[in-house]
């Protein structure tokens, strides 16, 4: 009796077990399937850990820290020792304390100015490519114009002649110099999506413009969008941190900048205070690692053959 022949998948069926399997599994444990999709990829499930490792310290930093970063009651440039783990600043303030207390200072400077450039970004970039016409050469002169400016001598200057420092400074002007590189790419695909058929089938069934960009097109530049975000959260982090490395930003406010900043200032590799140094600059770079990694995922999102089983 013959053996029957293997059957030969069909071209596209390893994505699509992927996908089915990775529904299956959200569907088993009530989980969304993008997140399912997010977490079977090794290097997103890292950096997902990761980042809600600095999200749980920034939410219980008050907890968390063993003296109030702003106390200076201590001796002054004290190595790391059993009541001060990574030691005292020049001032006499707990180095742990105000690394922890910096990480919801970054956090939130990586959300809300991401958010904002994202925002921003999308608006333009919708508006531009989607209406076309003298609305379009307008706006990506504005975006050209965004491109070609170099953005951390603007950052500088913005926030050297502000008449008021503070965190939401360093947000606005963040956020204002970071919009056009996210805009300038959701205008490129908007342009190839409004010529699709199923946009060309809701004009003509009467939809308005509104509705179209918010029903038909934005769900499918979810993925764009996200990275968009997460590549303007990270700008919006390192923005910050050199800002206030540099005394731009609000003295008041601890953030891993800041510390640098007070560090250098303050002697730490003549002292020898090595961890006041190498503390919040490897905070930052972990920090900024995480959302390298989460990148990973949200690129499997649109692209199937990037997935993991």
């Amino acid at each position: 009796m013959s053996t029957p022949a293997p059957a030969v998948p069909a071209p596209g069926a390893d994505s699509e077990g992927v996908q089915a399997a990775a529904t299956a599994v959200a569907r088993g444990t009530r989980l969304p399937g993008w997140f399912v999709i997010l977490w079977r990829n090794r290097k997103c499930r890292i950096g997902i850990l990761m980042l809600a490792a600095f999200v749980l310290v920034a939410v219980f930093a008050p907890l968390i820290a063993p003296y109030d970063p702003r106390d200076d009651a201590f001796p002054t440039s004290l190595g790391p020792t059993a009541d001060h783990w990574l030691g005292t600043t020049a001032q006499g303030e707990d180095v742990f304390s105000q690394l922890v207390v910096g990480a919801r200072t970054s956090l939130v400077v990586g959300l809300a100015a991401g958010v904002l450039s994202t925002l921003i970004g999308l608006v333009v970039g919708l508006t531009a490519g989607f209406v076309g016409g003298w609305v379009d050469e307008v706006l990506s002169f504005l975006i050209n114009l965004g491109l070609v400016v170099p953005a951390l001598p603007l950052m500088v200057t913005l926030a050297a002649y502000a008449p008021v420092r503070g965190l939401w400074l360093i947000i606005i002007v963040i956020s204002v110099t970071g919009w056009a590189y996210g805009a300038r790419i959701k205008r490129s695909q908007i342009i190839t999506l409004r010529t699709r058929d199923y946009i060309t089938a809701a004009r003509f069934a009467g939809d308005r413009t509104a509705r179209i960009i918010a029903r038909e097109i934005v769900p499918n530049m979810t993925s764009l969008i996200v990275v968009g975000f997460m590549g303007a959260a990270l700008g919006a982090i390192g923005g910050e941190a050199g800002l206030a490395f540099l005394g731009l930003g609000d003295p008041l406010t601890v953030s891993w900048g800041t510390m640098l900043n007070q560090a250098s200032l303050g002697g730490a590799m003549l002292t020898g205070q090595w961890a006041w140094l190498i503390a919040p600059g490897l905070a930052l770079s972990l920090l900024i690692t995480s959302f390298t990694l989460i990148n990973f995922g949200i690129d499997a999102l649109s692209n199937p053959h990037l997935r993991e089983d």
